[in-house]
């Protein structure tokens, strides 16, 4: 069984977030020129994790209040309508798979079961999957608030997976590998070129063995052929 996370592994999605994040602080500018609109911003995203979860509808949401704030109120409504804009954008924008993904998963359909394991909002991820063409090569679909070594734990329940028959590929250290390797299952990361600073983990909390790193998705078939 193998595991995949969505975005930023299959298909792009951080690059977005860098973008908007990118116009948001351009138009705070206008309105509060000193002020730190990444650091408040990363601040109240860190803040409303636990109310919104992830993805673009917690981001939007983090940016209005933060726009509110920076501004103490003074912001008009016609830029708060822009941001809005933004968020909504974000959520219609088309799937777009990284290089090699499709090849890669087609290959890998027939040798393997695959699972998708992603986490941020239900309706949101459903969609790109849609969007993606990808949805017929795998087996089950797991959709989760947030990715721990009790989410995993609960997916291998449901799923009847033993931890050393698994393999998780994903972008990120936090949510695709130490979880996964601390349950005795196997990890391949493959970082993106943009990574959430959520998602970053120190070099020496990393787990000496247990996971590997890629450069490409296409390296993946000669990895598991060697598990």
């Amino acid at each position: 069984m193998v595991g995949f996370d969505g975005d930023d592994t299959l298909w792009h999605s951080e690059t977005r977030f860098h973008v908007t994040q990118g116009e948001f602080r351009d138009l705070l500018k206008r309105h509060v020129p000193d002020a730190d609109v990444d650091r408040r911003l990363a601040e109240m995203e860190m803040k409303n994790l636990s109310i919104y979860g992830y993805g673009v509808k917690s981001f939007t949401l983090s940016m209005l209040e933060t726009a509110i704030e920076l501004t103490e109120g003074r912001i008009p409504t016609s830029d708060l309508e822009v941001i809005l804009g933004w968020g909504k954008g974000m959520l219609m924008e088309p799937t777009e798979l990284l290089d090699g993904v499709e090849e890669t998963l087609r290959l890998l359909s027939g040798r393997y079961d695959l699972l998708l394991i992603t986490k941020g909002d239900l309706f949101d991820q459903e969609g790109k999957l849609a969007r993606s063409g990808l949805g017929d090569l795998f087996l089950g679909v797991e959709i989760l608030s947030e990715k721990n070594t009790d989410s995993y734990r609960g997916v291998f329940t449901r799923r009847a997976i033993k931890p050393e028959d698994f393999v998780m590929v994903g972008n990120s250290l936090r949510s695709d590998v130490v979880p996964v390797v601390s349950l005795g299952a196997h990890a391949v990361h493959i970082p993106y070129e943009v990574t959430w600073h959520h998602e970053h983990v120190p070099e020496e909390e990393l787990p000496n063995e247990g996971w590997q790193r890629i450069s490409s998705i296409r390296e993946l078939p000669a990895i598991l052929d060697e598990l």
